[in-house]
């Protein structure tokens, strides 16, 4: 956990098989929790061509939208630091299950999207965790919802599954620089104590 860190630039190499990195997504599902037991989260691995032609969406659909002059910085950026790894993780939800449990949980209807988002968000740092005990760099991206339709369409996505991040992954070219942390720990942990 202490290790982990956003890394940008990302050799293609992998530092472990297909299978293995399967194999550990498999048991990330089965093993962070989710509210209620929703089971929520959906995952899916893009490796080799299906790893580029994501990161080709997102250059695709930015290209719509940022000035060129903008854009070629972008790219750059993109072509270094996401698409030149060797696999990306997309982080959905499933909002027919996160309505089910709003009728369910009458109670609590109103903050199941808020729940959904927790459940996932322990998904994204279990995964990257990991990811960094392999041997991996990762960061987290967020493209949505602009690249979503293309990705659903792409990938026979279910209607019901929201995208909520993108997480390349590679070889770490470089070291991430040193971390600060500007608030003082008593500014962000309170203590209650008999």
């Amino acid at each position: 956990m202490e290790q982990r860190r956003s890394i940008y630039h990302l050799g293609h190499e992998c530092a472990a098989t297909e299978e293995q990195i399967i194999d550990m997504l498999q048991r990330t599902l089965l093993a962070v929790p989710s509210a209620f037991n929703g089971q929520t989260t959906r995952l899916v691995l893009l490796m080799g061509s299906h790893h580029y032609e994501l990161w080709e969406i997102v250059k695709h659909t930015l290209a719509a939208l940022i000035p060129s002059e903008a854009m070629a910085k972008t790219r750059d950026k993109i072509d270094r630091s996401f698409q030149s790894g060797c696999g990306t993780v997309l982080f959905f939800e499933d909002q027919k299950i996160v309505e089910q449990q709003a009728k369910d949980f009458a109670t609590y209807a109103e903050v199941m999207p808020t729940y959904s988002q927790h459940t996932s968000a322990m998904h994204q740092f279990a995964v990257w965790c990991q990811l960094e005990e392999m041997g991996f760099g990762a960061s987290l991206q967020h493209y949505n919802p602009l690249i979503d339709r293309r990705v659903a369409e792409r990938w026979s996505i279910p209607a019901s599954w929201r995208l909520v991040a993108q997480m390349p992954f590679g070889t770490p070219l470089g070291h991430p620089e040193p971390r600060e942390q500007h608030l003082p720990l008593a500014e962000r942990l309170v203590i209650f104590s008999d």
